[in-house]
C-alpha cells in the first residue's frame, strides 16, 4: 500500500517544498517605509533626514503641475525626464552579405520632465531614426574589434542623439545606452 502511495506523495511534496522555497526566496515588495503599516507610507513620521528628503521631493513633484508649491523652485519642465524604449533594438551585422551577428541595445532619451508623454508619441519616429542611426553605424564598422571603448561609445551616443533630434523638436539632452551585447549569429 505505501508503496503506491510513495510515487503519488513525492511530486506532490516537492511542489509544496519548491513553493515555500520560492515564497522564502522572494524579495519583499517596496513599499516605501518598512517600518509603516500597509496603506499608511505617507503620514508616518520620518526615521532620518533621508527619508524626510524623499518625502518633500514627492510632495514636490506632486504639486509641480499645477505650478504651486515645490521648495526648490524647480517646476516639473526643470527636472530631468527619461524615456526608455520599451523594447530593446536589434541590429544586424552584415559582412558581405551574410548576418554573422547581432547587436542588442536597450536606448534611453534624457529630456525634461514635462516631455515624456510627448516623446511617447512620438516614440515609433524616435525608434525609426535610431535605427537608422544604429544600422549605419553598423555598416561602417563601428561595432567591430573593441566596440565598447569609451572614445567609441561616445560617438556613437553623440550620433544617436542627433539623429533623435533630427525628428522631434523636443529636448533630448543626452542618449544613454542602458545595455548593449553581441550575440553570435
Amino acid at each position: 500500500m505505501i508503496r503506491k502511495l510513495i510515487p503519488i506523495a513525492l511530486p506532490v511534496l516537492a511542489l509544496v517544498g519548491g513553493a515555500f522555497g520560492g515564497d522564502m526566496l522572494r524579495a519583499p515588495a517596496d513599499t516605501g517605509d518598512a517600518h509603516a503599516p500597509a496603506g499608511d507610507t505617507h503620514d508616518a513620521p520620518a526615521k532620518d533626514d533621508h527619508a524626510k528628503d524623499d518625502h518633500a521631493k514627492a510632495d514636490s513633484h506632486a504639486e509641480a503641475p499645477s505650478g504651486h508649491g515645490g521648495d526648490d523652485g524647480h517646476g516639473s519642465a526643470d527636472a530631468d525626464g527619461w524615456f526608455t524604449f520599451p523594447t530593446q533594438f536589434f541590429v544586424p551585422l552584415v559582412r558581405q552579405g551574410d548576418m554573422g551577428d547581432l547587436m542588442i541595445i536597450t536606448l534611453t532619451l534624457q529630456t525634461d520632465g514635462a516631455s515624456i508623454e510627448a516623446m511617447r508619441k512620438k516614440e515609433h519616429a524616435l525608434r525609426d531614426a535610431l535605427l537608422r542611426q544604429l544600422l549605419i553605424h553598423a555598416n561602417t564598422g563601428g561595432f567591430d574589434g573593441n566596440f565598447t571603448a569609451d572614445r567609441n561609445l561616445v560617438d556613437l551616443r553623440l550620433d544617436l542623439q542627433k539623429a533623435a533630434a533630427g525628428v522631434t523638436d523636443l529636448p533630448i539632452k543626452a542618449v544613454l545606452i542602458e545595455d548593449i551585447a553581441r550575440q553570435q549569429g
